[in-house]
């Protein structure tokens, strides 16, 4: 069986998991614990980033490199069209989507964190004692504005990231306001790229993902919320409903919680 390495949390991970299911290929999920288990995958792959796939005795590292060798090595279904420019078309939304969408969610969503301590608690680890929950939630904001700074979140460059994202909606919404696909008459990489790593801007509202109840449908105010970006959300939820699998079970977990840290 293929084995994913990933955090449940990670958008590119997402991604990896929606193109599986779309081709409707099994797979075991492997959470990666932060810290030991990134120095064990970097000593098989010689990198620490996830996602990483695993097939048979071969590692592929990198979202768009594993959604290239599954449409080698596993046709069926396939996800980047035959025809010339409908292909180049998909690849550069694909690659769009990864550079815009998936690097200024991250942002969005450290704003979000930042201002709000019931989100901040919420996504911590179902298994996370209430007393470190508690602990967490009661960081004072401005302490992680400041934090922020230190790694290139400031409040400038969030705002500025969810500007950028509000227009990414926009855009999305008026693609798909007369055509079911963002490429062709079928889903391709694209769509699957494009409503996956929307991830982080309104988690799905569904048995898709291992996270609490709570977080289920929520979004980053002034996106996931907002009522002029619905019918893409919309489109991203009919997408899931009819291609993403529920989850069955539990992870295989590294020898530590979960953590929420994003890669």
């Amino acid at each position: 069986m293929l084995e994913l390495y990933q955090f449940e949390l990670s958008h590119y991970s997402e991604k990896v998991r929606l193109i599986l299911d779309f081709k409707g290929l099994a797979y075991r999920k492997i959470e990666v614990t932060p810290g030991v288990g990134q120095l064990e995958l970097f000593r098989l792959t010689g990198q620490r980033q996830v996602p990483v796939l695993k097939d048979g005795n071969q590692y592929i590292a990198d979202s768009t490199q594993i959604a290239k060798y599954l449409e080698r090595k596993y046709p069926d279904r396939p996800i980047i069209p035959s025809d010339p420019k409908q292909r180049a078309m998909c690849l550069l939304i694909e690659e769009w989507a990864d550079e815009s969408i998936g690097i200024k969610s991250r942002k969005a969503l450290f704003g979000a964190l930042a201002q709000s301590e019931n989100f901040r608690k919420s996504l911590l680890p179902m298994a996370t004692p209430d007393l470190v929950k508690t602990l967490v939630g009661a960081v004072p904001n401005d302490v992680l504005k400041v934090l922020g700074f230190g790694v290139g979140y400031g409040p400038d460059v969030v705002k500025s990231a969810e500007e950028d994202l509000k227009q990414d909606l926009e855009a999305l919404c008026l693609l798909l306001a007369e055509s079911p696909y963002l490429v062709g008459d079928q889903p391709t990489l694209a769509d699957l790229a494009v409503a996956s790593l929307a991830m982080l801007l309104k988690f799905p509202d569904g048995p898709y993902l291992e996270l609490p109840a709570t977080l289920k449908g929520k979004g980053i105010p002034g996106l996931g919320d907002n009522i002029a970006y619905q019918p893409f959300f919309e489109w991203r939820d009919r997408l899931y409903a009819q291609y993403r699998k529920p989850v069955t079970g539990v992870s295989t977990v590294g020898s530590a919680p979960t953590s929420i840290q994003i890669d």
